[in-house]
């Protein structure tokens, strides 16, 4: 039997993804994520334009906020964390061992993040789709598959340093 992710949380970070935050409420996404067990959806918008609010759709909870001084506690109950392609909120997700998908922003100028979505999937640390695709990607994707994020290794960079100021004798 398939696993089960409950507890959701959407997180656009101090952006403005008016998109992300328009499409988790739809129909198609609902239903997807409902299908994957989600009853509840905790969704931190940001400057987004959506008002924050307590919704009922589709049979799924959807509590929305702007911000937090820190949203590693919506991480930590979550079941499933979908998320903009910023490297800080990947990276808290990542650490927490969470199965993530990235939704990528494709109004960003000089897309960065999908640097990062693409580098990251390819090493099967998360998925990543944009808005259009995301009901189908929550859809198709598995998350068991997901591999987690190795450890950093700090004397990597010590050594690092030691190469490039070793006195050349």
């Amino acid at each position: 039997m398939a696993k089960k992710y409950p507890k959701c949380f959407v997180t656009v970070g101090t952006t403005k993804f008016d998109m992300l935050c328009e499409y988790i409420l739809t129909e198609p996404v609902l239903t997807a994520l409902k299908n994957i067990g989600c009853e509840q959806i905790t969704v931190q918008i940001g400057k987004s334009n959506v008002e924050p609010d307590v919704y009922h759709k589709e049979g799924v909870e959807i509590t929305m906020y702007r911000f937090k001084d820190s949203i590693i506690e919506d991480i930590r109950n979550a079941d499933l964390v979908i998320s903009h392609a910023g490297a800080g909120s990947c990276l808290e997700t990542l650490e927490e061992k969470k199965p993530l998908l990235v939704v990528v922003n494709e109004d960003l100028m000089n897309n960065h993040q999908l640097e990062l979505a693409e580098k990251l999937q390819i090493k099967s640390h998360l998925y990543y789709c944009t808005c259009d695709t995301l009901a189908s990607t929550l859809s198709i994707v598995d998350f068991s598959l997901l591999a987690p994020l190795p450890k950093a290794d700090p004397t990597l960079f010590f050594k690092f340093l030691d190469n490039i100021f070793k006195i050349k004798e």
